[in-house]
């Protein structure tokens, strides 16, 4: 196969770049600038893509976008990841559409922001979209791949919980705070939290690279339903560490404003069904296995 992949710097990107790699696909990075490896050349905000250097892919994997954890969510900055993302992939799959040879599979990255706050409720690839900033950037960010699958692509969102990796992300940032024993909960703690290991996170791309019937939403989490409380005393475990710090919701609301409502304190209680249902095998559907494996 020969795939073309958006966001291949970013923590999911490198190593599903890595991955597919050592099976022997061959893998090009959709890129701003170019690099000494094979690369076709975009630039989103100034709307220009090398056109005829996306011809003879199999599938094209779209995950870039500007991180929602970059800083206090300015309104300035909330316009920049909302562009990031629905401007890209309207160019990208506009870009598709008008091949004469378009790949079989466009899968883009998505988030289980989708479905907002849901307290207690089990949520599905079925359920409806929440309100507020998050679930609206996600459903724009999946609209604007309408026409690659109007064009008659296999088009997929992965809406991805949060990725576990020591190399990046929530994970990585929570290790010294937690390694020096100052972790705990978040708010009340009854929030649940759709998580995913990174190796998941890449296996589930792969699975629905490969699996034909796939497409539309996919919940791309484990299946291990965790609150925040359950996480933390799980991560103490795994590092041997207490974890006796809470921090308040009022102290998490001062410091980082409308983002912490949304990313620490919203509760997501998230089923990765069709994933399941499709027959995918998670490598690690438990947290204590998962943080073992990440962590040693």
């Amino acid at each position: 196969m020969k795939i073309l992949i958006s966001g291949s710097t970013g923590l999911i990107g490198e190593a599903l770049t890595a991955a597919l790699r050592a099976d022997g696909v061959e893998v090009v990075r959709l890129a701003r600038r170019a690099t000494p490896e094979p690369h076709v050349l975009w630039d989103p905000a100034a709307g220009t893509i090398d056109k005829a250097g996306l011809d003879g892919f199999d599938a094209v994997v779209h995950l870039a976008g500007k991180s929602i954890a970059a800083g206090r969510w300015t309104r300035k900055l909330k316009n920049e990841i909302l562009q990031s993302r629905v401007v890209g992939t309207e160019l990208l799959a506009q870009s598709l559409a008008g091949l004469a040879r378009p790949p079989k599979a466009f899968v883009c990255a998505s988030a289980i922001g989708f479905y907002g706050n849901r307290g207690h409720d089990a949520l599905g690839e079925t359920s409806p979209a929440g309100t507020g900033f998050l679930p609206d950037v996600c459903r724009a960010w999946e609209a604007a791949a309408e026409p690659a699958r109007q064009k008659g692509l296999r088009v997929a969102h992965v809406r991805f919980g949060v990725v576990l990796s020591e190399r990046g992300g929530a994970l990585a940032k929570m290790l010294l705070p937690f390694k020096l024993g100052l972790g705990g909960t978040l708010g009340s703690g009854d929030q649940f939290m759709g998580w995913i290991s990174l190796e998941d996170a890449v296996g589930a791309v792969r699975h629905v690279l490969s699996t034909a019937t796939l497409e539309g939403p996919l919940n791309a989490v484990a299946p291990q339903a965790l609150t925040n409380r359950e996480f933390t005393k799980a991560l103490g475990r795994a590092l041997h560490r207490p974890t006796i710090f809470p921090v308040p919701g009022f102290a998490a609301r001062l410091v980082l404003g409308e983002m912490a409502e949304a990313l620490l304190l919203a509760s997501q209680r998230v089923e990765p069904r069709r994933l399941l249902e499709s027959g995918y095998r998670f490598r690690h559907p438990d947290i204590d296995a998962a943080l073992k494996a990440l962590l040693g």
